[in-house]
Formats: structure tokens, C-alpha cells, sequence
């Protein structure tokens, strides 16, 4: 069964991607399609990128990254749950992105991002990242407003037009995921 993990790419005291990671993991796990994980980077506990070869080459050396690396790779496809920082990708999530290559080669992505402005910038940034590390960036993404979808910018309470967005996130992800899995096979 194709397995599609879902990401949570903040690791700051309070954040307020943990309660959205779990709403997208409780809707995700509804389905039927495909199994659905919740990857939290807080328990991975990766130090600034401290390998000696770049990730391309796929010599991991330290067992931090190796035991990421195989969480990684144990997947078809991903959605990536993200807060916007300065109208980008938070560090710990670029960090833990940038640890790996072959891992995340021909898999499926989709985004949660949450902001002022519905962490829409932080999105444009990871799609550009994920072009060069060979994901599949899907079309539907959900953006969350800290105005909106948030009672005094930290108690999550989603918009329930927001579930029809991330049915077609996670649509399009596990469609995406199954149509690659010739190019992760080969």
C-alpha cells in the first residue's frame, strides 16, 4: 500500500504546526487509499547539516541522519506541513530537507502552510526545492491564515471549507505517489 508521510517542519516551543499536523493526519487517516504517518522533526533531533559528502552521494555517516534517511525513504510520497518564516521555509525544515537527496527523488509532495498570509511564500520556496531534489510538487495546497483560522493567532480552528482542500491535497499526493512508483522502482 502506498504510504505517504506527513511532515510537521516546525520544531520551535509552541508552535502551532502541531495541532494542524494532527488535523491533517486525523483527516488523512479517514481514508482508505493509502497509510499515513505523522513525522514530527522535533523527534529526529538533527544538529545543522554535519555530514562530510554532500547527500547526493548518499555516504551518510552520522546515525542521525541515517535513521532519518530511512524514515524518508520508507515512503511513496509526502505532505508537508509548514509555518512561514520571514516570508520562507522555517530552518529546521530546510535543514532536514537538505540532510537527504535519493530519499526524496521521484515521491509526491503537497503542502499545509499556515501565516499571515497563508505561509503562501514559504510554499513557493519549497516548490522550488522540490523541483531540484526530483519531488512532484502537486497543485492543491492548503493555506491557513494566523487571522482566520486561528483564535488569538494559537488556538487552531480550521475553516471547514479547508477540509475540501486537503482531500484534494492528499488526492492529488497519493495520485502523484502511485503514478512515480515506476521511476522509484527502477
Amino acid at each position: 500500500m502506498t504510504r505517504i508521510g506527513i511532515i510537521l517542519g516546525s520544531t520551535r516551543p509552541g508552535r502551532n504546526g502541531e495541532a494542524v499536523a494532527h488535523w491533517v493526519h486525523e483527516l488523512a487517516t479517514r481514508r482508505t487509499d493509502s497509510q499515513y504517518e505523522l513525522v514530527d522533526l522535533v523527534d529526529y533531533k538533527l544538529p545543522l547539516l554535519d555530514e562530510a559528502y554532500p547527500p547526493a552521494m548518499g555516504q551518510y555517516s552520522q546515525p542521525h541522519t541515517q535513521q532519518w534517511a530511512a524514515k524518508i525513504a520508507s515512503f511513496d510520497g509526502f505532505v508537508i506541513v509548514t509555518p512561514e518564516y520571514n516570508h520562507s521555509v522555517p530552518g529546521a525544515l530546510k535543514n532536514a530537507i537538505d540532510f537527504l537527496a535519493a530519499e526524496w527523488a521521484n515521491k509526491a509532495v503537497g503542502f499545509v502552510s499556515y501565516g499571515s498570509t497563508g505561509g503562501v511564500r514559504a510554499v513557493e520556496h519549497l516548490r522550488l526545492i522540490a523541483g531540484e531534489l526530483q519531488m512532484a510538487d502537486v497543485r492543491s495546497q492548503v493555506a491557513l491564515s494566523l487571522f482566520t483560522d486561528f483564535e488569538n493567532f494559537s488556538v487552531f480552528k480550521p475553516a471547514e471549507s479547508h477540509h475540501a482542500a486537503v482531500t484534494a491535497t492528499l488526492d492529488q499526493v497519493v495520485a502523484w505517489s502511485n503514478a512515480l512508483a515506476p521511476l522509484r522502482a527502477a
